[in-house]
């Protein structure tokens, strides 16, 4: 009998996230994302499939690498205007019960003290239902709005970041304790003096002396998600992730990146089944494998090959605009490093600006999985099983109509294998997710 399935939907709070070009599809209601309705309306199409979580990406800056500009990246909505993913959650979480919220925010320009209050808010709000991706950034151009020159090194981006963890989980762990809060009307005492501690750090980054402003969350830290695959991003998240979202490529790569998250882990001290595997995917089904190559026929008429590269060059730290077509492109970068070795492993060594966009299929370099619930249902299985992930990050395409069809197409399909839950479980994101508050 297959494991339960995990799934959580992949967007942002923006017009064009990974499909670019498909909002232009007449189908495609993302235009909204302005509108409170089109968030509490697409979290109860999420909770109403019982899906695990909507799993909230965020970029700070714009994407200026292409050609030395942002104008492409304006153009075509490629993750600008983009509004802030954390005020859509206690709106969402209003209008749910069950559903997870994974929100991404850049450590490197948010204050620890600060930002561990946001996440303790957030953690009360939903009941326990809030999860933080850890991300360092990989823009310049969010690094000049900040007021710096450039952004740090890759690995020392990493550095700081084992720092600033090592902070805010003394806030959120160490500062209340159990039983600090009494609640005592008759003596008029709300939580006792001696359970609450100030948080003594001095470290290379940061220096905080101060008790944490928010009582004990239902989950006091938030479900800690991350995607670094480089070197060093996998030993970040073999040391601090409870959830790694890994990006799709062929079967064995994904199954290398998953065994060597999991033997890190061990490294540190932790079991192999610490952590839960999400891997991104893009699904296109319908009633039947016809049905759904149809559709992706349909929706390929509407992506853009400029707006992807605009996205393809940003998160790779290349300017394809300086190469010609079949120039072999160089692949030095201080973006996100395991993208530029994705693309090497997919289309060789010596690279072309040509052999890149012949991958950019949908509007982005993620392939689609196109077929009917049955087909996808099993893909989804036969990959948990050779790969060792745990569950996906299922990227929109049109919405509403791409949760729809898999909520009306797959879901069944998995349940009537013994993949996926038939109702959800009870408690916190983290007790839904690991069985345990852990």
């Amino acid at each position: 009998m297959p494991k339960h399935l995990l799934l959580n939907a992949f967007d942002m709070n923006c017009v064009g996230h990974i499909q670019q070009g498909l909002w232009t599809h007449p189908r495609d209601q993302s235009v909204r994302y302005k509108e409170l309705a089109y968030w509490t309306d697409y979290a109860r199409r999420l909770e109403a499939g019982l899906f695990d979580g909507i799993f909230l990406a965020d970029v700070l800056g714009v994407y200026d690498v292409l050609g030395a500009s942002p104008d492409a990246a304006v153009r075509h909505a490629v993750q600008v205007p983009v509004n802030d993913p954390m005020l859509l959650i206690p709106a969402m979480a209003a209008v749910t019960q069950h559903l997870g919220f994974g929100v991404t925010a850049n450590l490197t320009y948010e204050q620890p003290f600060t930002f561990a209050r946001r996440m303790s808010t957030l953690d009360h709000l939903t009941g326990g239902r809030i999860g933080w991706n850890i991300v360092t950034g990989y823009l310049d151009s969010a690094a000049r709005a900040a007021g710096f020159s450039a952004q740090m090194q890759h690995d020392d981006r990493y550095d700081m970041a084992d720092e600033y963890m090592a902070l805010v989980r003394a806030l959120w762990e160490g500062s209340w304790e159990d039983g600090a809060v009494v609640a005592d009307r008759a003596s008029g005492t709300y939580a006792d003096p001696a359970k609450v501690h100030v948080v003594h750090h001095k470290g290379k980054q940061y220096t905080v002396d101060a008790m944490h402003l928010c009582e004990p969350s239902p989950q006091r830290t938030p479900v800690l998600y991350q995607a670094g695959a480089s070197a060093r991003g996998t030993r970040f998240a073999a040391t601090h992730a409870e959830c790694v979202f890994l990006n799709g490529q062929a079967q064995p790569a994904v199954k290398q990146q998953v065994d060597h998250l999991r033997d890190e882990a061990e490294k540190q001290g932790r079991a192999r089944d610490a952590i839960k595997v999400f891997l991104g995917a893009t699904i296109i089904t319908g009633r039947t494998d016809a049905e759904a190559k149809d559709k992706f026929e349909d929706y390929r008429r509407y992506a853009s090959t400029e707006g992807a590269l605009v996205h393809a060059a940003a998160s790779l730290g290349i300017d394809f605009a300086k190469y010609d077509i079949d120039e072999p492109i160089g692949t030095a970068s201080q973006a996100i490093v395991s993208n530029v070795e994705a693309m090497t492993r997919a289309a060789g060594p010596q690279w072309t600006r040509r052999k890149l966009i012949e991958q950019l299929v949908l509007g982005s370099r993620q392939k689609p999985w196109i077929g009917s619930g049955a087909t996808i249902a099993q893909m989804l299985v036969e990959w948990s099983e050779q790969c060792g992930v745990d569950g996906y990050n299922l990227s929109r395409t049109v919405v509403p109509e791409c949760v729809d069809d898999f909520i009306e197409f797959v879901v069944p399909e998995l349940q009537g294998r013994g993949a996926y839950k038939t109702r959800y479980g009870e408690g916190t994101l983290r007790e839904k997710l690991f069985g345990g508050r852990r």
